[in-house]
């Protein structure tokens, strides 16, 4: 059983303002619902989630606030400075799950898959990850940043697990890493150079990712490969909306208001 946090506090400040004018890209309609009102009900509908605590605009949130939800909690600055603010509202015992709210073809079966995968293995922080072909294969025309790595070519998933012990550990480095999530051979650059010029010879493995990452950050980090390609479908840009919106059958409609989970 694990807490969860949603990360909904970024802004909608980018290439998505061209499909919405919406403040926040979780507050940005996809079918009938809001971006992270998707997220919130895969966790809901999860057995293995007790408690979630979801960071964003409140007044625009609030009424997220009930049933696994305890809380809805004002945007920090940074993605790290939110997932903190989730952390020391929830003060979790154990593992805590992080999703961004910007996966709306997350489902319950997806999440329960990932926990299930870390389970399997012992380590303290699980980062997800979907095979090219996968995603490929469930989501034709599904664009997506992938790095080639020796045991195939993966995106990064937007599902994670970690236990708090290790927070003040590797915080600095998990601050680069999200700002360089998007640049795979400036992430891997954090790693050293040794890892980057394997990673262009296609040499890179998983196993010694996790190696390198354990050396650095002093802690035992895991890649789960999930089956499930919604965890690592983020919308991000206006081609990721649009196959959202053909996939969940609502075409190129857009939404014209409402108040969520409640209708």
């Amino acid at each position: 059983m694990v807490d969860a946090v949603v990360l909904a506090g970024a802004a909608n400040a980018k290439r998505l303002r061209a499909v919405s004018r919406e403040p926040y890209e979780a507050l940005i309609p996809v079918a009938d619902r809001r971006m992270v009102d998707f997220v919130v009900a895969a966790l809901e509908e999860s057995p293995s989630v007790t408690r979630a605590a979801v960071v964003g605009p409140v007044p625009q949130l609030k009424y997220l606030e009930q049933g696994k939800v305890k809380a809805v909690l004002p945007c920090a600055g940074s993605v790290m400075d939110n997932l903190r603010q989730g952390l020391e509202w929830l003060q979790p015992q154990g593992y805590v799950l992080v999703a961004t709210s910007d996966i709306p073809l997350l489902t319950a079966a997806a999440v329960e898959d990932f926990l299930k995968r870390a389970q399997a293995t012992q380590a303290d922080f699980y980062y997800s990850i979907v095979e090219k072909g996968v995603g490929e294969a469930r989501y034709p025309g599904v664009k997506r940043t992938y790095v080639r790595l020796k045991d195939g070519t993966f995106t990064g998933g937007n599902l994670f697990l970690f236990h708090p012990r290790i927070v003040d550990r590797v915080w600095r480095l998990a601050e680069e890493m999200v700002r360089l999530r998007k640049q795979p051979l400036k992430m891997c650059s954090l790693l050293g150079w040794g890892q980057v010029l394997r990673l262009v010879l296609g040499q890179l493995t998983i196993a010694a990712v996790e190696q390198r990452f354990a050396e650095i950050a002093g802690a035992v980090g895991k890649a789960v490969i999930s089956p499930y390609p919604e965890v690592g479908i983020d919308v991000d840009k206006p081609s990721d909306y649009e196959l959202v919106q053909r996939f969940m059958g609502w075409g190129g409609k857009t939404w014209s208001g409402g108040a969520g989970l409640n209708g």
